[in-house]
C-alpha cells in the first residue's frame, strides 16, 4: 500500500509526467468528440432513410462499428449510410486499435511501470549494517573491487543516482542504493559513520563534493579518493580525504618497477611484516636452465623462491622447478638478503641502453618519471606532437612517430632496449605492439598496461612478460587501505592471502592438508606464536590458531575457503 502513493506522486509531480498525462487527456478528449460527432451523424442519416433510433442506440452503433465488433443488428440501407459506416470503421481501427494502445502505453503505462521499477532499489541501509564499504559509482573499477570484497565476505553498497539504473543493478544482484553520491543525506541514509571505508571513484571535482558530503555526517570514516590530475591531490586532502590515489601515476610507477634495466637485481614489490617481496628477472644471467635447488640462492643469500612467473602465470616454486629465460622468480627475504642477492649478480654484463616507453600520456609520463628517479635512461615514443614539450622534461630522448612504423620504432632504439613499456589506453593497440616488439627483439622484456582484464590472456599470448590494469590496481589499493596493510602488487590475477589455519587442518602437516593439491594456492609462510616460517616444507605442522600466507589467484582462494568450511 505504501508503493501506490509514491508512484502517484511520481506521476503527478514530475513535469514530464504531467506533460504525458495532458497529452493522454487530449487524446481521450479527441476520441470522445469523434464518438459524439459520429453518433450525431448516425441520427441524421437514419432520419434521412426514414428510421428512428434513440440516442443510446446511436452511441451503441458507433462503438460497435469503431471497435470492429459489428453485430449487424442496426444497418444503413443507402450507399451514403454504408459509406459513412466505412468511415466510422476505418476511424475506429486507427484510433481504438492503433493509436489508443500506443498512447496509453507511452503516456501512462510506461511511466507508471518506470515509477514502479524505481521503487525497487533501496534508498537506505538497515541500522544494524556496519563495517561496510561505500562505492560512489558502478564502473569497471567497482566491478573488480566488488569481486574481491565478496571473496572476503565484506559488505558493500554502490551509490547510483539514476533510480532506473539502480533498479537494474539491484535485479542483477548488486548491493546498490539509489541516491546522489555527493549529498550528505545519502551518506547518512547509508550509515557512513558506521562504514569501514568510502571509495570516491568519480571525477576530481565530484570526488571533492563527495568528500565534503561524507564529512558532514561521518567525520572519522576513512575516505579513499581517486585523482585523475596530480594537482587535485592537495584539494582532495584538504576537503577531507584520508588517502588520495592518483591512479594513472601509480599505474605508471608500477609498470616502471617491472622493467629490466642495467645489472640484474631484485625489484621490490611489497612487504609482509619484516620480509620484502620482490621479483628477480633472470634473463642474461646463469640461472636459466637450472632448477630452483641448483640455484643455491637460499644457501648463498637466505632468500626463498616462493613462486615463478611464466608468461603471465604465477606457478608454485618447488626444488625441482626448472627456470627458463623468461622466468621471473618471486622471492621473499629481508632487505639485507636482497642486497646480498643483488651483489651476487653484479658481475653480469648490464644492458645500459635506454628503456623504451611507447605512449606519452599520463601513464607513460609517470613511468618515465619513475625510471628517471632511479637514474635509468628513458626514451619515449609518441605520435601526438602537442605532448613533445612535456615529454622532454621527463625523458632523455623523445621520438615522435607511430610505433607501428618499423623505421620509427627502430630509430627509438627498440633493437637494443632492455625493456619496453606499452602505455597506450587501447588494449588492441597494446596487443599489436607486444607482438610487433617481441618479433623485432626476442630478448626484450615487455611490460604492458591493459584496460580490460578480459584481455589479460591475449596480451601474454602476444608476448608481454607483465601486464597490469588500472582497475586491478585500484581494487587492490582499496583492499590494502581497508586492511591497513602495505600495498603488494604481484601482478594481474595474482594476490597475497593471509588466512587463519582452518580448525579442520590444525595439527596436520602442510602435505597432509592438501592445500596445494586441492586449491592450487602456494603456502609461502606459516606464522605461529609470533614466529614466521618462510617457504615451509611439506612436513611442517599447521599450528592451532596460526596463520597461512599464500600466493595464488582469487579462484584458488575461493577453493581454499570451501576447503576450510
Amino acid at each position: 500500500m505504501k508503493v501506490l502513493p509514491s508512484q502517484l506522486s511520481v506521476l503527478l509531480y514530475q513535469p514530464e509526467m504531467r506533460r504525458n498525462l495532458r497529452a493522454l487527456f487530449r487524446f481521450f478528449a479527441l476520441l470522445g468528440a469523434t464518438i459524439v460527432a459520429f453518433s450525431l451523424i448516425f441520427h441524421l442519416l437514419m432520419r434521412w432513410e426514414g428510421q428512428q433510433h434513440s440516442w443510446l442506440t446511436g452511441l451503441y452503433w458507433t462503438l460497435t462499428v469503431m471497435s470492429t465488433l459489428g453485430f449487424g443488428d442496426i444497418t444503413f440501407q443507402s450507399d451514403l449510410g454504408r459509406a459513412f459506416s466505412i468511415l466510422v470503421l476505418l476511424s475506429g481501427i486507427v484510433m481504438l486499435l492503433i493509436v489508443l494502445p500506443f498512447t496509453f502505453i507511452r503516456f501512462f503505462y510506461a511511466p507508471w511501470l518506470e515509477a514502479q521499477v524505481r521503487q525497487r532499489a533501496p534508498r537506505s541501509v538497515k541500522e544494524e549494517v556496519r563495517d561496510h564499504v561505500l562505492i560512489c559509482r558502478y564502473d569497471e573499477i567497482a566491478v573488480g573491487l566488488i569481486k574481491r570484497l565478496e571473496e572476503f565476505s565484506m559488505p558493500y553498497y554502490v551509490i547510483e543516482p539514476d533510480p532506473a539504473a539502480a533498479a537494474q543493478l539491484h535485479s542483477e544482484g548488486v548491493s546498490v542504493v539509489s541516491g546522489r553520491p555527493a549529498a550528505a543525506a545519502t551518506h547518512q541514509a547509508l550509515g557512513a559513520e558506521r562504514a569501514r571505508l568510502v571509495f570516491a571513484n568519480l571525477g576530481d571535482a565530484a570526488n571533492t563534493n563527495v568528500t565534503l558530503g561524507v564529512r558532514e555526517v561521518a567525520p572519522e570514516v576513512p575516505i579513499l579518493a581517486l585523482a585523475n590530475d596530480e594537482n587535485s591531490i592537495d584539494v582532495l586532502e584538504l576537503s577531507g580525504a584520508t588517502q588520495v590515489l592518483p591512479l594513472r601515476q601509480r599505474l605508471g610507477e608500477q609498470l616502471a618497477s617491472r622493467v629490466a634495466e642495467g645489472t640484474a637485481h631484485a625489484h621490490r614489490i611489497g612487504r609482509f611484516e619484516d620480509l620484502v617481496i620482490a621479483e628477480f628477472p633472470i634473463e642474461r644471467t646463469a640461472l636459466p636452465g637450472r632448477t630452483v635447488r641448483d640455484t643455491r640462492l637460499r644457501e648463498l643469500t637466505g632468500i626463498s623462491i616462493v613462486g615463478v612467473w611464466e608468461r603471465g602465470k604465477l606457478l608454485p616454486a618447488g626444488p625441482d622447478t626448472l627456470l627458463s629465460d623468461h622466468s621471473v622468480p618471486v622471492i621473499l627475504g629481508t632487505e639485507e638478503q636482497l642486497l646480498e642477492l643483488d651483489a651476487l649478480f653484479v658481475i653480469y654484463q648490464p644492458n645500459e641502453n635506454p628503456v623504451l616507453v611507447i605512449g606519452g600520456g599520463k601513464v607513460g609520463m609517470a613511468a618515465a618519471k619513475a625510471l628517471k628517479e632511479r637514474e635509468v635512461p628513458v626514451t619515449i615514443m609518441e605520435r601526438e606532437r602537442d605532448l613533445e614539450p612535456q615529454l622532454r622534461r621527463v625523458a632523455d630522448r623523445v621520438v615522435m612517430g607511430d610505433a607501428a612504423d618499423l623505421e620509427a620504432v627502430m630509430r627509438a632504439g627498440l633493437a637494443d632496449a632492455p625493456s619496453v613499456v606499452l602505455t597506450t589506453n587501447d588494449d588492441a593497440t597494446n596487443i599489436f605492439l607486444a607482438v610487433y616488439c617481441r618479433r623485432l627483439n626476442p630478448e626484450l622484456r615487455i611490460v604492458s598496461r591493459i584496460t580490460d582484464e578480459f584481455n589479460l590472456e591475449a596480451i601474454h599470448r602476444a608476448g608481454a612478460d607483465f601486464a597490469l590494469s588500472h582497475g586491478s590496481l585500484a581494487a587492490k589499493s582499496v583492499l590494502s587501505a581497508i586492511r591497513g596493510s602495505e600495498l603488494v602488487i604481484l601482478g594481474e590475477g595474482a594476490d597475497l592471502f593471509v588466512d587463519r589455519v582452518p580448525s579442520a587442518l590444525e595439527g596436520k602437516t602442510l602435505g597432509e592438508s592438501g592445500i596445494g593439491a586441492k586449491t592450487g594456492l602456494h603456502v609461502i609462510a606459516v606464522r605461529a606464536e609470533g614466529e614466521l616460517v618462510t617457504n615451509p616444507r611439506a612436513s611442517e605442522a599447521l599450528p592451532p590458531g596460526g596463520e597461512l600466507v599464500m600466493l595464488g589467484t582469487a579462484e584458488q582462494h575461493r577453493r581454499f575457503i570451501k576447503l576450510a568450511s
